[in-house]
Parts: structure tokens; C-alpha cells; sequence
């Protein structure tokens, strides 16, 4: 799982893996007394995986992924409210970053003409076009792939495939970022922001204070490994840990970057958010939730103002 420059991945290696850890979550939700979305493709997509030869995580990796279930559940809900409201307000234009397994193209009320180009690695998308074929499944409204790494030059790639950037733009960036580099996530808005009309929206899930700070991470650390030890799994410091899949380096603040550059920006930090849809339900923040903070801003447009 050592991450180089120009790794790549297929669904059930490496970050692709991790996807597949979502979907699971999403489809558990199902199961919720009071779901805050509805996702029937997420079951579809553990189950080939499964076929393909993919397991489960380890129990201990599965309790650890269902503890923070209210704040997978409520992430998914902020971002759907996003590209809703996105479309409520004229942007008929979507880009998903680092796409995954995500099915929004499929199950949310899109206006009509609007487009939803998902960026990802070309065998992570492929898999999810073949699941989804196979179930018959058909998007909601026009969906585009865009196959390329984010860390290639996924610009060209996205204005060859159709994209306007003269048009408004609704940008999502969701469980991305730690896998990015520091110098590749200013890269990333960089190109977020030169390709962005007035008018276009982003929501990101970025970094709290403290997300990378030693003592926070050895804490996580020693949760994982009192899960492994309550499941029988023993101290193996070999045993998987999605935070080697990270770029743990000082990173710039996504809100201010924003800010300085004409954005009008909003942000609520993750326990604020799970208390806004009902789902905290522990005393103990630091285990059902990372330190982080959702980021949503809005690029005004001068022009109509005029």
C-alpha cells in the first residue's frame, strides 16, 4: 500500500479499496431506522467486487468503518443537499473529484440538461460502468466518465469531454483530499478556480485544526489496535490502516485559499454537522468522527450584480 507519484489503482487495490469501504457504509444505511439518504446501488457494487474475488475488511476494520457511520451518513447528506441546491440555482454543469463509487448521477432529482462528469482512475471507473450496465441501470440525467488521474492534466481531459468553463460549475471534493500531496492539493484548486465561472459552487471535505497532529493520530492508532485485539486479530503492525494511504504533510487551509481569491465561503466543522442531522449519539467526539470540516463556497458572479 506505499503510495509513489504514479501509483494507480483498480477498485480493489490501494485508495480504489477505500471506495468499496464507502459503498459498504452507504448501503448500511438502508438498514438505519431513519435513513438520511437512499443508495440501492452502493450493495450492488460490494457485491461484484465480491465477485471478483474482493472480502470484506477485517472485523476490526468493519466495526471501526460502522462507528463513524453517522458521519459517513451525514458527509453523503451534505453533499447531496450541495448538488441539490447547486441545480435549485441554475448550475446545470456537476464535477465529482476522485469519483469512486459515488451514484448521485443515478438517485438524485437532477434539473433537466445538466451534466455530471466524475474524474477517477480509469479501472475504477470502468468498474463501476460495468456493475452498473449489468443491473440495467440508467443515470438520472447526462453522465460523463473523465478517466485520468487528478495528479495528470485532468483540465484537458474534462474540456474534451464537454465541459464549459465558461458556464457555472458545481465541484465536489469528497474524500479526497488525504490522498493528495500538499503541493498537488493547491494544484487541484488551482485548476478548480481557473476553471471556474461566476456563479460556480464547490463543497469540500477538508482538514480541521489538528487532523494531522501526532497525538491525534497515535490515538487513532491505538483505537485500531484495540479493535483488532476485541476481535481476535492480535497486534499486527502490518494490519491495514487507511491513513498509509495518506499524505500526512502541513497543508494549506482550503476556506482561506477560497477567501483570498473572491469566494464567498461557508464552513461547518464535522460534529457540527452530524448534530445538525441528528446523528452524533456518542460522547466520545474524537471516535465517531475525524477533525474535519466541511467547506462549501460560492464564486460570485460581478456581472449579475452590474
Amino acid at each position: 500500500m506505499v503510495r509513489t507519484e504514479d501509483d494507480s489503482w483498480d477498485i480493489t487495490e490501494s485508495v480504489g479499496a477505500t471506495a468499496l469501504g464507502v459503498a459498504w457504509s452507504r448501503a448500511q444505511e438502508a438498514t438505519s431506522e431513519c435513513p438520511l439518504f437512499t443508495d440501492p446501488y452502493a450493495q450492488m457494487f460490494v457485491d461484484a467486487a465480491v465477485e471478483r474475488g474482493w472480502q470484506l475488511p477485517p472485523a476490526y476494520v468493519v466495526e471501526r468503518i460502522r462507528s463513524i457511520g453517522g458521519y459517513a451518513a451525514s458527509r453523503t447528506k451534505f453533499f447531496d443537499e450541495f448538488f441539490i441546491a447547486a441545480g435549485a440555482n441554475g448550475i446545470e454543469q456537476a464535477v465529482i473529484l476522485a469519483a469512486g463509487l459515488d451514484a448521485r448521477a443515478w438517485r438524485l432529482p437532477w434539473v433537466n440538461r445538466s451534466v455530471v462528469y466524475e474524474i477517477d482512475q480509469p479501472k475504477v471507473l470502468a468498474f463501476k460502468a460495468d456493475t452498473l450496465r449489468a443491473k440495467n441501470a440508467e443515470p438520472a440525467t447526462k453522465y460523463v466518465r473523465v478517466p485520468v488521474d487528478l495528479r495528470q492534466d485532468w483540465p484537458a481531459a474534462l474540456r474534451d469531454a464537454g465541459f464549459d468553463p465558461s458556464e457555472p460549475v458545481a465541484w465536489a471534493a469528497e474524500g479526497l483530499l488525504p490522498y493528495l500531496p500538499a503541493e498537488g492539493q493547491d494544484l487541484l484548486f488551482e485548476r478548480i478556480h481557473g476553471l471556474s465561472a461566476g456563479g460556480s459552487r464547490i463543497a469540500v471535505e477538508s482538514f480541521g485544526a489538528g487532523f494531522f497532529d501526532e497525538e491525534y493520530l497515535a490515538s487513532r492508532r491505538e483505537q485500531l489496535r484495540q479493535l483488532r485485539e476485541e476481535n481476535g486479530a492480535g497486534d499486527d503492525k502490518d494490519a491495514f490502516d487507511v491513513e498509509h494511504l495518506w499524505y500526512i504533510e502541513d497543508r494549506t487551509d482550503v476556506a482561506e485559499w477560497l477567501g483570498d481569491r473572491g469566494w464567498e465561503v461557508t464552513s461547518v466543522e464535522a460534529m457540527d454537522l452530524m448534530n445538525r442531522y441528528g446523528r452524533c449519539g456518542s460522547e466520545d467526539a474524537e471516535n465517531v468522527a475525524p477533525r474535519t470540516v466541511f467547506v462549501e463556497a460560492h464564486r460570485v458572479c460581478y456581472s449579475a450584480l452590474s
